[in-house]
């Protein structure tokens, strides 16, 4: 019965090499898009990056194959573009001619991936300290990586007892943080008190009302954390404000449309009286009604504000400084009004075109 065994995985691992080999998997039809970003990013001409594609695609039909031939000696595998082929580590050296048979390119190694794998979920269970910046199963290396601040080895020195002979330590300047987007009608916070709505992404931060917040106010996100503070900010007279934000935020050219899918901003054209235009707000949403009127000057109990377009959509607390925009135009900020979501209302806009020149910004567009 063994010996029948050993001769079916005989005939599969033949049958394997001509099938899974890169030589004799149909190559994918890439995208334009995808060629070009392949020739600007890694510096491939069109042959070339559609030659590695076919590579690629042997090789992650390959991959599971010789996972499954290799069993517990398997220790890893990786495609390595300077010979085109997937690269597949065992333990056992009497593994490397038939998976050299298959297609692969063996190497000998010391670990195996479940062992690798094991220690590195030991890391995961553990409180680590902020000099380590984080840890991974290091393939090529066959090893679990452990990140840690320029000159700040020892920090991780109880992170490498945990994952044992395993452990690699290696020191970056790379300091990981969250990469989050600058939406328009996203809720952000002043001071950590008062709440208002982002109006739109410009280059460096984002336009909002004035009234909102004064120049040096601290503001934090959507998600609660540091965004950035008030720059400037004109109110009464105005009603506009410019906030700018650290390296965590991405200016991008959407709106948040609130139970729909993202407006994404074009231009900046301005719309006509009888347009329809609709705003997005972090207290109410998503609401939608019609220009009535230009350079309107309210007064408001906190001092006049002119220039400002009047609206028969409705708005709450909260909304301030939203954006309001008219098919994919941005047209403005949300300043104030009367009435509410409920009952209907009147709604004024301090226009986007006077707040980008006044302070010479560039609107984020898609």
């Amino acid at each position: 019965m063994k010996r029948m065994a050993v001769a079916a995985v005989a005939v599969l691992a033949g049958a394997l090499a001509t099938t899974v080999s890169p030589v004799a998997v149909a190559a994918p039809q890439p995208s334009a898009d995808l060629l070009a970003a392949m020739q600007r990013d890694l510096g491939l001409d069109a042959t070339q990056a559609a030659e590695r594609l076919r590579q690629e695609s042997a090789a992650a039909v390959l991959q599971r194959v010789a996972e499954g031939f290799a069993g517990e000696s398997y220790g890893g595998a990786w495609f390595d573009a300077s010979i085109g082929k997937l690269v597949v580590g065992v333990t056992d050296a009497a593994k490397t001619d038939r998976l050299r048979k298959l297609g692969a390119e063996p190497r000998t190694v010391a670990h195996k991936a479940s062992d690798l794998d094991a220690a590195k979920a030991k890391l995961d269970a553990s409180q680590a300290p902020a000099e380590v910046t984080g840890w991974y199963v290091d393939t090529k290396a066959n090893a679990v990586t452990i990140t840690v601040k320029r000159g700040q080895a020892q920090a991780a020195q109880a992170l490498v007892e945990k994952a044992g002979s395993v452990a690699k330590v290696v020191e970056t300047d790379e300091a990981p943080r969250l990469f989050k987007d600058t939406r328009g009608g996203d809720a952000y916070y002043i001071n950590n008190a008062g709440r208002c709505s982002v109006g739109f992404a410009v280059a460096g931060g984002f336009v909002t009302a004035g009234h909102c917040g004064s120049p040096g106010d601290t503001v934090t996100g959507v998600d609660k954390t540091a965004m950035g503070e008030f720059e400037k900010s004109s109110f009464p007279g105005n009603d506009y404000a410019f906030v700018r934000t650290n390296s965590s935020w991405t200016s991008t050219p959407k709106v948040n449309h609130y139970g729909g899918a993202d407006v994404i901003v074009s231009g900046n054209t301005e719309s006509a009286v009888g347009a329809s235009i609709c705003r997005s707000g972090s207290t109410t949403g998503w609401h939608c009604g019609e220009v009535q009127a230009k350079s309107q000057t309210v007064n408001y109990q906190e001092g006049s504000v002119s220039g400002l377009t009047r609206t028969n959509v409705c708005a709450e607390p909260g909304d301030s400084g939203g954006s309001w925009v008219s098919g994919t135009q941005a047209q403005g900020v949300t300043s104030g009004g009367s009435g509410n979501c409920t009952s209907g209302g009147t709604t004024y806009y301090q226009p986007v075109n006077e707040i980008l020149q006044t302070y010479g910004l560039t609107l984020t567009t898609g």
